[in-house]
């Protein structure tokens, strides 16, 4: 999957600056089992969100908690080892960033829109006309009307986190987009002349 793999090295990347070694328990500020905090708290919900922890946040990283990690990890290609270290806790972030972007651009629309809405930003990420970090692509100069209107930081849903989710795995309804945006409110002329790949409920996505 060649946006996973890409999302993968710069993961990697970004965790060879907190000086990690093959395993992420070198890390130089991880959770494991046996932590109880409320950054576990806080992991959990995210696990919960994803659909790899059927459990109560309870901030106890315990057995459940672990698995739920490694079920992750080997989901997303990084080390398995049941720790929240840099590389996962780094990827758990850009999953809640995209999931954010998600739920302020597309919460009214089918859940294959919402995919489709995070796989765009995921096409930007691989492509040469706009920043190759995520939050580079996010935070982009009016990339995002949630960005600007203030929606970005309303708190996203489940479905938002699965339609990322979906996304981060490869499925990609958008076929290859660059662009979406909504026919019948846009006022951009430019937008306009973009080639329209798919319409899938109320967002054309172009390229």
């Amino acid at each position: 999957m060649k946006q996973l793999f890409s999302i993968s090295k710069a993961i990697v990347a970004l965790a060879a600056l907190f000086f990690v070694f093959p395993s992420e328990g070198h890390a130089s500020s991880l959770l494991k089992n046996g932590d109880s905090n409320a950054e576990v708290k806080e992991l959990q919900k995210q696990l919960i969100e994803l659909d790899y922890l059927d459990t109560d946040a309870t901030g106890h990283y315990g057995p459940l908690t672990e698995q739920a990690v490694r079920n992750f990890q080997s989901d997303f290609d990084l080390v398995v080892d049941g720790i929240t270290g840099v590389a996962t806790h780094s990827l758990l972030e850009e999953i809640h960033k995209l999931a954010r972007i998600v739920y302020g651009e597309a919460r009214g629309e089918t859940f294959e829109g919402q995919v489709a809405v995070a796989a765009v930003a995921l096409n930007r990420v691989e492509s040469d006309e706009f920043p190759s970090t995520l939050a580079g692509v996010i935070y982009q100069r009016n990339a995002f009307t949630a960005v600007h209107d203030g929606q970005y930081d309303l708190s996203p849903d489940a479905t938002a986190y699965q339609a990322v989710r979906e996304a981060y795995k490869g499925n990609d309804p958008s076929q290859g987009a660059l662009y979406y945006f909504n026919p019948a409110i846009a006022t951009s002329e430019w937008i306009q002349t973009r080639t329209i790949e798919r319409t899938i409920g109320n967002h054309a996505f172009a390229n």
